[in-house]
């Protein structure tokens, strides 16, 4: 499966990327930090009766992700922390810390049943499987 990726001139990342390798050098001699959460990437599939979402979200905990469903609205939620310490003896050498939050949101062309839905967490990946409201048909619009 290919990923289509869309350009944004305006957007900031061109300009980081330009300096992404600058001290690539530097890493290789062992200073390289665990990297943060940066953007949640998801994976999503429909069924006639319900949507499957994917969420890759490695190095979190399962107590900090929230997920909230408001009609066809989904919002995924988490907070990282990360705390590496490295001594020599009773010297420390280098402490690194980040702590932050991350999200997500996104819509569905269907509203979810929350009572029927269920989500789990395992491996990094979040899976959540949103049954469809049996109430709420489609719409279609007549073509004149």
């Amino acid at each position: 499966m290919s990923n289509v990726t869309r350009y944004d001139p305006f957007s900031l990342e061109p300009v980081a990327d330009l300096f992404q390798g600058f001290f690539r050098p530097m890493r290789s001699l062992g200073f390289e930090a665990e990297t943060p959460l940066s953007d949640i990437k998801i994976d999503v599939s429909e069924s006639d009766t319900a949507y499957t979402v994917k969420a890759e979200m490695p190095g979190v905990d399962k107590k900090d992700i929230d997920v909230k469903v408001d009609g066809n609205v989904v919002s995924i939620s988490a907070k990282a922390e990360r705390n590496k310490e490295m001594k020599e003896g009773e010297r420390v050498i280098r402490r690194e810390r980040y702590s932050g939050v991350i999200s997500r949101s996104f819509s569905l062309a269907s509203d979810i049943d929350e009572g029927a839905s269920s989500a789990q967490y395992q491996d990094g990946v979040l899976s959540l499987t949103l049954q469809k409201k049996k109430d709420a048909p489609q719409k279609r619009l007549e073509i004149c």
